[in-house]
């Protein structure tokens, strides 16, 4: 393999597992950390009558890994694009 394509494939495999790893912590924040660790502190706060942290737990984590799959899909799409290995 030549030297250059070796640094690229490198290059766009950490990015690729910066994403991954960055997504994955605003998972963990979003359904661990609001929906069980501060629960208690956001059911102060109501929404639709229901308190923020069961709301949270329930479907702010739901929304959030739907928001988080599709930001991944967009900015794969644009880091296979820069490394020129996406598919026609």
């Amino acid at each position: 393999m030549a030297s250059g394509n070796q640094e690229a494939a490198m290059a766009y495999w950490k990015e690729n597992v910066r994403l991954l790893i960055t997504l994955l912590i605003i998972w963990f924040a979003v359904s661990f950390g609001l929906g069980i660790l501060l629960a208690p502190v956001l059911n102060n706060i109501a929404i639709a009558g229901y308190p923020l942290g069961f709301w949270f737990a329930q479907q702010g984590a739901i929304y959030a890994f739907i928001v988080i799959i599709f930001t991944y899909v967009f900015k794969m799409n644009a880091l296979d694009r820069k490394y020129d290995v996406h598919e026609e």
